[in-house]
């Protein structure tokens, strides 16, 4: 029986994912285009070239994180949606370090990555108390927290960063995440360090939830307050613990834009994105840290493969949004697929 639902974890987002692209190539065809050079061209311009590979990997960063943000508040029984709102206030104050301070590199990329870390834990915090305190539900407050850092932060990178009113000086090269080895075989696309960080992230969130004594409580009270309650716990500190640490992995994908993709920092007309991706990622992913490495890489295969499509395949960069809210739904609709894959099992019996 474990086995079987092993199975079906694995088989569901698969499927989810084959059913997209089914959908999505229907969706092509009704509008006029030619799946196959429309998917041809979208592979190629995700990884034909050693340009496109790393451009795919760089894109792919931040996903990781924001993957693991949403992932880590799923398993602890919590909806992070402010995942985007501590992503910028980490970009923000990794770019402010990385800026302000004159240190050998050795220090100085570190402490950068941990002001982004401490800010993004501090924008899950606040939320993480409002819930377990007054029983504030924690999407209501990370919502509204997303706006609040959008316009938090434009105001402060005018009056404290700018030079120029919208975008702040560069960071310092010992604060970068640049890397001239990467440039060289990428030839200069904007892959960097950070998908080092971001797999070791990873790594951090499956042993922290799988392998630790506080991992086995934060998942407990995930599943059941009362529970947990009854048995000891205390549910108030590990429903803040894990805000706090789902904020933090949003932070630190926020400094790798400030640090690794631009360097800097910009006034926003409006989010990211990113955070939001996040969700998808994670869900892809099954909550799960390798599940995430995974759909992480999908979803900077499609951003980026996407860029082609127009130019090689005359498919609008529209098409591959749709494609990804296809995957969306059915991996939202895994019920009926698992309804679907229980049936097979008991007719193959």
């Amino acid at each position: 029986m474990m086995k079987s639902n092993r199975l079906q974890q694995f088989l569901i987002p698969l499927l989810a994912v084959l059913l997209g692209m089914i959908a999505g190539s229907i969706v092509m065809l009704a509008s006029g285009y030619n799946p196959i050079a429309g998917f041809g061209a979208l592979v190629y311009g995700a990884f034909g070239d050693t340009y496109y590979i790393g451009e795919t990997i760089r894109q792919t960063t931040p996903y990781i994180l924001t993957g693991l943000a949403v992932a880590f508040a799923f398993r602890t029984g919590l909806f992070n949606i402010g995942v985007e709102g501590q992503l910028i206030v980490g970009w923000l104050a990794a770019v402010w370090v990385g800026v302000s301070f004159d240190l050998p590199k050795i220090i100085h990329l570190p402490l950068a990555l941990l002001a982004a870390a401490l800010a993004g834990a501090l924008w899950g915090l606040i939320p993480g108390v409002l819930k377990a305190y007054l029983k504030v539900h924690e999407v209501i407050i990370t919502i509204m927290m997303n706006y609040i850092a959008l316009h938090v932060t434009n105001a402060i990178i005018r009056s404290v960063l700018s030079d120029e009113g919208f975008k702040s000086k560069p960071v310092k090269e010992s604060a970068s995440l640049h890397s001239d080895f990467f440039d060289a075989i990428t030839h200069h696309s904007t892959m960097h360090y950070g998908i080092f960080i971001a797999v070791a992230a990873a790594f951090v969130m499956w042993f922290l939830l799988e392998r630790t004594t506080k991992g086995f409580e934060l998942r407990a009270v995930g599943f059941n307050q009362h529970a947990s309650q009854y048995a000891g716990m205390n549910v108030r500190a590990n429903i803040i613990l894990a805000m706090v640490i789902s904020g933090a992995f949003a932070g630190v994908a926020g400094a790798m834009e400030g640090l690794g993709t631009f360097g800097n920092i910009s006034t926003k007309a409006g989010f990211t994105g990113l955070g939001f991706d996040g969700i998808a990622v994670a869900l892809i992913g099954g909550n799960n840290a390798f599940g995430i490495l995974l759909s992480a890489l999908l979803f900077g295969a499609l951003k980026v493969g996407a860029l082609e499509m127009p130019s090689s395949a005359g498919v609008p960069t529209e098409l591959v949004d749709i494609i990804i809210a296809l995957i969306i739904f059915f991996v939202a609709s895994s019920y009926m697929i698992r309804w679907l894959l229980s049936r097979w099992q008991k007719g193959a019996e």
